[in-house]
């Protein structure tokens, strides 16, 4: 078991050492601050023997920090400690019941008693994490990420790593969000406390509904994938407008980021692709298709609006995780046929369904 440390500082729990949680911890490490590396299989036995190694555009950082598989091994947690949530979402719910049941010092548990970020994709883990948990902090995650290999991780924006709004979920501030966002500012991210996170991260959503076309055909720069996108995207916005869900706009968006994470990937590092894309590529059997592109779908059923394109995305995404399919391995027009039948299915009634 690893014995309490006898510093009384804030402490970050990373559930999910993987690209983000490993590029937050590593950089919080980094400037001072208390890190515990939560992983399983391959990474955790990686961490735990040769440390967390954070490849970036000012160099490469060797960390050795305490490295767990769940709560056991830390026995009871402390007070001040922060668990910051970096799972996918579709693994979520495990992790929830791991940590939340977690004794903390001087009564109660972890659900009880400590906060809990969820620095992930999409809105749904802090829907399901408020109902174990009664402190949930939402983050709005802008950063570049990369899962290199089991103990490696790139991250590849500069000056700064990342970009991460803050607030309590479902909304407000708090000084446990202000102390969190200090310490992140101190390593190297920008980290805005705002009361309205859903709005960042819904404005986020809409750019990762490209995850699925970059995951499965490869392609996102090109004008046939920016075209495709643009219909995905437009879906995604008919459907939040309907729901009544505010998003930052494309210019507020751009204020705000400036130029303060460029893309730099560092030498003899490839990013590859985003986070769908780097599941299908690990193999992983499972992606957040559900939750991203599916968000849109659920909401579309909700309020009546059709979403055939990001439905089929969803569809198609899970095939190729749940068969292991290569990433990038359909012919973005082969994508952009099926979008079109997808669309005239819904158009046009008793047309084959794609």
């Amino acid at each position: 078991m690893i014995p309490l440390c006898e510093a009384r500082g804030m402490r970050y729990i990373i559930i999910g050492a993987g690209a983000v949680g490993g590029a937050v911890g590593g950089r919080l490490a980094g400037a001072g601050r208390e890190v515990v590396l939560v992983a399983r299989g391959a990474q955790y036995e990686a961490l735990r023997t040769h440390g967390l190694r954070l490849v970036t555009p000012d160099g490469t950082h060797v960390h050795r920090l305490p490295a767990v598989d769940g709560p056991a091994a830390l026995g009871t947690l402390r007070e001040d400690d922060v668990l910051v949530l970096a799972v996918k979402t579709q693994d979520s719910v495990a992790a929830l019941d791991a940590w939340g049941p977690a004794p903390v010092e001087g009564g109660g548990t972890a659900a009880e008693r400590l906060p809990l970020v969820c620095a992930q994709n999409g809105v749904e883990s802090q829907r399901i994490a408020l109902r174990r948990f009664s402190r949930v902090y939402g983050v709005c995650v802008w950063l570049p990420a990369t899962f290199v290999e089991p103990g490696v991780v790139s991250a590849a924006g500069a000056p700064l790593t990342g970009l991460l709004h803050l607030g309590r979920y479902p909304s407000g501030t708090d000084d446990t969000a202000r102390r969190i966002a200090a310490d992140l500012e101190e390593s190297r991210f920008e980290a805005p406390v705002v009361a309205d996170v859903t709005r960042w991260q819904y404005a986020k959503l809409l750019d990762n509904l490209a995850n699925a076309v970059e995951a499965v055909s490869g392609v996102i720069d090109g004008d046939e994938g920016r075209a495709l996108y643009r219909r995905v995207r437009a879906e995604g916005e008919a459907v939040l407008t309907a729901a009544g869900l505010p998003y930052a706009g494309g210019d507020e968006q751009r204020a705000v980021r400036g130029d303060k994470v460029r893309l730099r990937p560092p030498d003899g590092v490839a990013r590859g692709g985003g986070s769908s894309w780097q599941s299908l590529s690990r193999g992983t059997g499972t992606i957040e298709a559900d939750y991203l592109n599916g968000e849109i779908c659920l909401l579309g059923r909700l309020h009546g609006v059709p979403t055939p394109l990001n439905d089929l995305l969803r569809r198609l995404a899970n095939t190729f995780a749940r068969e292991r399919r290569a990433a990038g391995s359909l012919p973005v027009a082969e994508l952009a046929r099926l979008a079109d039948e997808a669309v005239a299915f819904v158009q046009e009634p008793g047309a084959a369904r794609p």
